[in-house]
């Protein structure tokens, strides 16, 4: 099945960077959890045989905290297809975390994806594959895709003149649009993707502030409102 003859009515969000490490899962998990608080959300891990979100995901299922939230996971371009398709019939959003490579997956993500995250951190490996990925972007876009990808600033010391040097310089060589929110170097991150749980179930308001700043921003990029109650799967 084609992405064109899979008929998605969900909100999709994709998670692309071609740097392991870089934050894909992280932003991936925290956003998947924080609005299951108030719709459904399928989270589909594409990073295989890693699996870290699906792994998480695990986690969350044993200590009975998934929820509103489905966890799945996709080998290839053609069963993410058709598990969005499925998938979409009940759930509000799919959240896609992708894998650290350029492959038809991830292809398919940027063309399927209603917007697109891509985490990057202050580091040389992760803007050059950062640069590779603006290329493949720019590639579906000439084939009259349309890709809406903005960039989230990940372990982020915004107080800091480099990271404000840093971030003006990706503005220049890469020309991709920046999101405000940002998340920071912050322990609680890594702290709760090893225990199923996001910011927001931890000691961390800051952190849990992030993810909410985040979550606002790409609802309002996605003109979407969100239910101030949880939505019960039926």
């Amino acid at each position: 099945m084609t992405i064109q003859e899979a008929g998605i009515e969900s909100k999709i969000i994709g998670i692309v960077q071609l740097k392991g490490g870089a934050g894909r899962s992280t932003v991936a998990t925290n956003l998947a959890a924080a609005l299951s608080q108030r719709s459904a959300v399928a989270l589909i891990d594409c990073d295989l045989p890693q699996g870290t979100s699906a792994a998480w995901g695990l986690v969350r299922k044993e200590n009975d905290r998934l929820g509103n939230l489905l966890v799945a996971t996709a080998l290839d371009h053609e069963e993410l297809i058709d598990k969005t398709r499925v998938l979409s019939q009940t759930q509000a959003f799919i959240i896609i975390d992708g894998p650290p490579r350029i492959a038809e997956i991830t292809r398919a993500i940027l063309v399927m994806s209603d917007l697109c995250l891509l985490p990057l951190g202050a580091s040389a490996a992760e803007i050059w594959a950062l640069s590779d990925l603006h290329a493949t972007i720019d590639a579906a876009r000439q084939n009259q895709y349309r890709v809406d990808a903005h960039i989230v600033w990940n372990r982020y010391r915004k107080q800091t003149r480099s990271a404000r040097e840093l971030s003006h310089a990706v503005q220049e060589e890469l020309a991709l649009p920046q999101l405000h929110s940002h998340l920071s170097f912050r322990v609680s991150y890594s702290d709760v993707l090893a225990r199923g749980l996001w910011v927001g179930e931890w000691h961390d308001q800051i952190a849990k502030n992030e993810i909410n700043a985040l979550i606002m921003e790409v609802m309002d990029l996605l003109d979407v409102r969100l239910p101030t109650r949880i939505q019960k799967n039926t």
